[in-house]
């Protein structure tokens, strides 16, 4: 008789070994947003990201939103009915940008009054958007 642990070890690695197979590309990132005009006017000034797509519905309202250069995507997601903030829990997720001129984008988003958290030792800093998602502004590797 087989172990369940064997099984389970198996079929791990199975998975493990399928997913070479495929490839699989990065595509979007979600968040939930209060307010879709307010998120998307934040994201165009503090980011430079414009409105790719448009899923309408009467409960919701989904935009993608991109940079014009990568494929990837942020997602905003606009239910409708809802009037109170997310919680966004305890965790330390974020997403990160990437910026060509770090001491312009650090002046426009403190003009913006967004920056909430600033690293000169690794030459980084986080900005908030108006959900509280925090977004990573690194330079760019050239």
């Amino acid at each position: 008789m087989v172990k369940e642990a064997s099984i389970i070890e198996y079929n791990r690695e199975h998975c493990r070994k399928e997913a070479y197979k495929m490839q699989f590309t990065f595509r979007h990132t979600n968040f939930n947003v209060l307010d879709l005009s307010r998120s998307l006017a934040f994201y165009e000034k503090a980011l430079g990201l414009k409105e790719i797509r448009r899923i309408e519905r009467p409960d919701f309202t989904i935009v993608y939103i991109g940079d014009g250069v990568s494929s990837f995507c942020l997602e905003l997601t606009w239910l409708k009915a809802r009037t109170t903030p997310y919680n966004l829990g305890e965790n330390e997720f974020h997403t990160a940008f990437a910026v060509s001129d770090m001491d312009n984008a650090l002046a426009l988003h403190r003009s913006m009054d967004c920056v909430v958290y600033e690293n000169p030792d690794m030459g980084i800093y986080f900005i908030v958007d108006p959900d509280g998602y925090w977004l990573e502004i690194i330079p760019e590797v050239l």
